[in-house]
Formats: C-alpha cells, structure tokens, sequence
C-alpha cells in the first residue's frame, strides 16, 4: 500500500529544501526511516529547528543552514545528489499580497536556482512543489491539469513560473522535473501559530485552549484537503516516474471536498468542545470552491492516497494534543 514498498538504490542521497517545513521535515523523517541519505537546505525563514531535531543525530542526516536565492549555496547542495525534492517557498495568498517582491525572490529566483544547480551536477530527478493556486478563478470542478484559470495572487503567480521553468528546464536541458500541486495539505509539524497559519492547525491550537476561532467568509468554501503521508507517498512515485512524463505537473490531493464550517464542526466534535466560531470578512486572492482529479497522478504516477480526511485529522489531532504547549 502506498509508498512502503518503493525502493531506491541504498547508496542514493536525497536533497530535500526546505527540509525543516512542515511537508520538508516530514519527507527527511520518511526517507531516513528508510535508510536513505537526506541532506536539508533550509535558511529557517519558516522552517525551524524543532523540526529536524529528531534527525541530527543521525549519521545519515546533514543539514545545511543556506537559501535557495544564492546559487554557490544550491550548487553545493546539489554536489553528488540523485533525486532533489524542491519544497522551499514561502506560502500563504495574504501575505504574498502583502509582500510581492520578496515571493518573487523566494519561489521564483530561488526555483530557478534549484533547476540551475540540479542540471549542472547531473540530479536524476528533480521533484517540486506546486500549488492547487494555480487554477485561479476556474470554476468548473473537480480542478484538472491543462485546465487553469486567471491567477489571483502573487502566490500563484510565483507557482505559475515555477511549473514553466521546470517544463523548459525538461525540454531545453533533459532535466526530469515533475510538478506536484498540493492541495490543502495538513498533518503534524504543521505550525499553528501566526497569522498565515494555515487554518487546521490553527483550529486544533484553539480549540483546546478553549479560544474561539475566526473564519473567513461564510465557512463554505470547500477544500480537498490532504493528509501529509499522501504527499510523501506523490513525492516517492513522482522520484520513480517515466522519464516520458518529465515536464509534466500533477494534482496531489485526496479527491474529496470538505466545507471549512463542516472541518470546523468535525474538529470541535472530537475534541469535545462546544465554540461557535466568529464569521468574518472574506480573504483577495482566494478561491471559493477546491477539489482535485487526481486521475492523471494515478495513471503515470502509480499515485493512490490511503488517507482520507476522516483518517487523517483523527492522527493530526492526535499529535498536536501531544505536542502543542
């Protein structure tokens, strides 16, 4: 089931940026279970320390405290690496609104960066993150590849580039690259703090500190939200892919579709609690209504997600009740 049965060569080395994330630090823990050389670029901008802790003494494990907008710090990152999984970015539609300039840097020149240092050192595979943003305002669902609408937000925008460059990077260079567009993704490490967290754990931390948390808009939108092992599950098979698909992008959700003020209710129902949430103005840049085909990742990827939302937040609400101060 899932990605317990692939296997890579023993000796292969693992690039993971933005390794200290929530979605990077989850993928070093997957590929160290397993035995794998991972090495970790991470600045700590977002990603933070707590989350590679458990690692460090592992003799497998090294990380490297550098940013992906300096090319010398990806090519010596890149140096004797077979599979790169690009998940350095900065998230978060708001505050890409809030601050354009910086996600140009970030996403864009620190993408391109990484496809720069992958092709000269010979990578294998080069495996990024993509964003479910990229459809915009597209209203027809389920959301499908080929199928994309005007972009909403510098987010996307910075996602957009990336998917463009990776595809030229395939056709000009011969570099494999396979875009992963994330849906919703949620699971443990993910930060509840802030004001861009994301809105599952930012729920869980309120709740059980008996606070009464904020939705944006009506609580209607829907979302195909994604548990984390599904995610790393796309990132193996994406590292096993025909190199026919190379240039290719994937949607990497569930396929389902939850309501926010149905998450909510579910949360507050597990959790025992009993607190009507405050309805407030509704977020530029977001879109209404989220859920992915992921028959294309199913097809070329061999892809087949075995947890569901139901699964997933009863093991997300588990971890965060043992690990939330």
């Amino acid at each position: 089931m899932g990605y317990s049965k692939i296997r890579f060569r023993k000796e292969a080395i693992f690039l993971v940026t933005g390794g200290a994330g929530f979605i990077g630090s989850n993928l070093c823990e997957a590929l160290l279970f397993r035995g794998y050389r991972v090495r970790c670029l991470d600045n700590l901008s977002t990603g933070k320390q707590d989350n590679i802790e458990l690692f460090r003494k592992n003799h497998n494990f090294k990380f490297i405290n550098g940013d992906i907008r300096d090319l010398d710090t990806c090519m010596k990152a890149c140096k004797n690496v077979d599979y790169v999984l690009h998940q350095a970015a900065w998230g978060s539609i708001p505050r890409s609104i809030e601050m354009p300039l910086l996600y140009e840097e970030i996403n864009i020149k620190g993408t391109l960066n990484m496809l720069e240092a992958a092709r000269l050192n010979g990578v294998k595979k080069f495996v990024y993150a993509s964003s479910s943003s990229v459809y915009g305002d597209e209203p027809s669902l389920p959301k499908q590849e080929g199928r994309e609408g005007k972009l909403l937000s510098p987010y996307a925008v910075t996602k957009r580039v990336g998917e463009e460059y990776a595809k030229l990077y395939s056709e000009l260079y011969g570099l494999d690259t396979y875009g992963l567009r994330y849906f919703n993704v949620f699971g443990k490490r993910q930060d509840p703090n802030g004001a861009y967290a994301a809105v599952i754990p930012r729920f869980v931390k309120q709740l059980l500190n008996n606070e009464q948390p904020e939705i944006n808009g009506d609580g209607m939108q829907s979302r195909d939200f994604t548990y984390i092992e599904n995610v790393i599950e796309a990132n193996f098979k994406a590292c096993k892919a025909p190199k026919e698909a190379a240039g290719e992008v994937f949607n990497i959700a569930y396929g389902g579709r939850e309501c926010l003020i149905d998450v909510y209710n579910e949360l507050c129902r597990v959790l025992g609690k009993e607190i009507k949430p405050v309805f407030t103005y509704e977020r530029k840049g977001d879109i209404k209504h989220s859920n992915a085909d992921i028959s294309k990742a199913k097809r070329i990827l061999g892809y087949n997600p075995n947890y569901d939302f139901s699964k997933g937040i009863k093991l997300t609400i588990d971890w965060y009740r043992h690990n939330l101060d």
